[in-house]
C-alpha cells in the first residue's frame, strides 16, 4: 500500500528515461520492513528497500547514506559489475567508481541539501571476471534526493546503453521507412510495367511482319520478368508468421549445410554452440532466411577479390565463419529490460563492411556488392524486429561480426 492507502501498483519494465517515474514509486514502497528482510539485513536508519521496483530498471541503482554506505542495490548494479549483492551492501557506493572523491563529494552534498540533485561522467570498476579491457565501464551518474532524511539514490547509465538505445530507435525507423519505400516502389513499377505490357501486345497484333512481332514479344517477356521481380522482394513482407517450437541450432545447422551445399572447398564454417539455450516460440521460416541472408552477405564478402590479407580468401582457402550462440542475461531491447536472451553471433574473417556504408547497411537498396540488391539485411533486420529482437554489426577488416539478440521467455 501506498502512504495515501491506495494499492501498489504491480512492477513493471522500465526504460533507463523513466527512472524518475520509478523513483517515486520506489521511495514509498522502501517503507516495508519485511520486503528489506527479504534482501538482506535491515540497513541502518530509515531506509528499507523494495527490489520488486529497483530490479526492474534497466539503469543501476543504489541508495546510500550521507557518509557513502551502499544501502540497497538493484540487480543491475550486481549484474554489471559482477559483485554479489550483499558484499556491495557492505562497502562504499564511491568505491565502485575509479575516481571515488568526486561521488563522495557529491553524495555529501546532496544527502545534507546543498544542491538539488547532480550529475557528472565517471568510470565503474567492475570485476576482474570480466576480463582485460572490459573492467572498466564509462558511465554518467545521478545523484538524487529521496523522501528519507539523508538518503540518497544513485543512479548509472552506461554511456554505451544509451547509444545503443538510440541507434535501435533509429534502426526501427528505418526499418518502417523502408517498407514503406519498398510498397510505394513497387507501386510506381507496376502501374507502368501494365501499360507497357498491354501496349506491346496491341501492337503486336497490328504487325504484319513477323520479324518485327519478335521485338513486341521481347517487351512483354522483359515486363513480366521486371513483375516477378517486384512480387518477390515484396512477398516477404506480405507473409504472415508461422509460428511454433523453433530451435537456433536447427536453424544454423540448416543454414550452415545450405552454405556449405554453395560453397564446398575454400570455406570453413565452425559451430560453437551453448546447447543448454531452451527453444523458443518464433516462425522457423523468418529466422532461416535472416540467418542465411547474413551468412550469404559474409561469403560474398569473403569470395570478393581484394588486396590481402583480407581479400579473396574463399579463392585461398583460409576463408573462415564462425556461428555461436549463448545466453544473455539481463538486457535491455527496444528500451524494455529482458532477463534472459538469445545471443547469436556470425563471425567472418573477410574484409570488413566499407566504412563509406557502415552506418546504413541494414537500409533498403544499399549494398557493398556488385550486382547486390541490398535487401538482403534489410529483410534479415525486419525478420528479427517482428521477434521483438535487434540486429548490430561490428565491423573491421579481418573480422565482422553480426549480433542477432531475441529475448526469451
Amino acid at each position: 500500500m501506498t502512504r495515501g492507502g491506495r494499492p501498489r501498483r504491480p512492477p513493471r519494465r522500465t526504460a533507463p528515461d523513466e527512472t524518475a517515474a520509478v523513483r517515486a514509486e520506489a521511495a514509498p514502497a522502501a517503507a516495508t520492513p519485511a520486503a528489506a528482510s527479504a534482501v538482506a539485513p535491515a540497513p541502518p536508519g530509515p531506509l528499507a528497500a523494495d527490489p520488486g521496483v529497483l530490479d526492474q530498471l534497466a539503469t543501476m541503482v543504489a541508495l546510500a547514506d550521507a557518509d557513502g554506505r551502499c544501502l540497497f542495490a538493484n540487480a543491475a548494479l550486481e549484474d554489471r559489475t559482477g559483485v554479489a549483492r550483499r558484499a556491495l551492501q557492505r562497502g562504499l557506493v564511491s568505491e565502485l567508481l575509479a575516481d571515488p572523491r568526486a561521488m563522495a563529494r557529491t553524495l555529501r552534498a546532496v544527502a545534507a541539501a546543498e544542491v538539488a540533485s547532480s550529475r557528472f561522467d565517471a568510470v565503474l570498476q567492475r570485476a576482474p571476471s570480466f576480463g582485460p579491457g572490459h573492467a572498466e565501464l564509462p558511465v554518467h551518474v545521478i545523484v538524487s534526493p529521496t523522501d528519507w532524511p539523508g538518503c540518497v539514490m544513485v543512479e548509472m547509465i552506461e554511456i554505451e546503453q544509451q547509444t545503443r538505445a538510440d541507434r535501435e530507435a533509429r534502426a526501427l525507423d528505418q526499418a518502417r521507412a523502408g517498407k514503406e519505400l519498398l510498397r510505394n516502389l513497387a507501386h510506381e513499377i507496376k502501374n507502368p510495367l501494365g501499360g507497357i505490357r498491354g501496349a506491346a501486345q496491341l501492337l503486336e497484333m497490328e504487325l504484319g511482319d513477323r520479324a518485327l512481332a519478335e521485338y513486341t514479344r521481347v517487351i512483354v517477356h522483359e515486363a513480366d520478368r521486371l513483375h516477378a521481380l517486384v512480387d518477390r522482394l515484396l512477398a516477404p513482407h506480405r507473409r504472415p508468421q508461422v509460428v511454433g517450437d523453433v530451435n537456433i541450432h536447427e536453424i544454423c545447422e540448416r543454414v550452415r549445410a545450405l552454405v556449405l551445399a554453395e560453397y564446398p572447398r575454400g570455406l570453413r564454417i565452425v559451430r560453437d554452440y551453448d546447447v543448454s539455450i531452451p527453444e523458443f516460440r518464433g516462425d522457423r521460416g523468418q529466422l532461416i532466411q535472416a540467418v542465411l541472408n547474413i551468412v550469404r552477405n559474409a561469403t560474398q564478402a569473403l569470395a570478393a577479390p581484394g588486396a590481402p590479407p583480407v581479400g579473396g580468401r574463399i579463392d585461398r582457402g583460409d576463408a573462415e565463419i564462425v556461428l555461436r550462440t549463448r545466453i544473455a542475461r539481463q538486457v535491455t531491447v527496444g528500451r524494455q529490460r529482458y532477463r534472459l536472451a538469445l545471443d547469436l553471433q556470425v563471425q567472418d574473417n573477410g574484409p570488413g563492411v566499407p566504412e563509406a556504408i557502415r552506418d546504413r547497411i541494414f537500409a533498403p537498396l544499399v549494398s557493398g556488392h556488385d550486382g547486390g540488391t541490398g535487401l538482403g539485411l534489410t529483410l534479415a533486420q525486419n525478420f528479427v524486429q517482428q521477434h521483438m529482437g535487434t540486429i548490430e554489426c561490428d565491423s573491421v577488416p579481418g573480422r565482422t561480426v553480426f549480433r542477432i539478440v531475441i529475448p526469451l521467455p
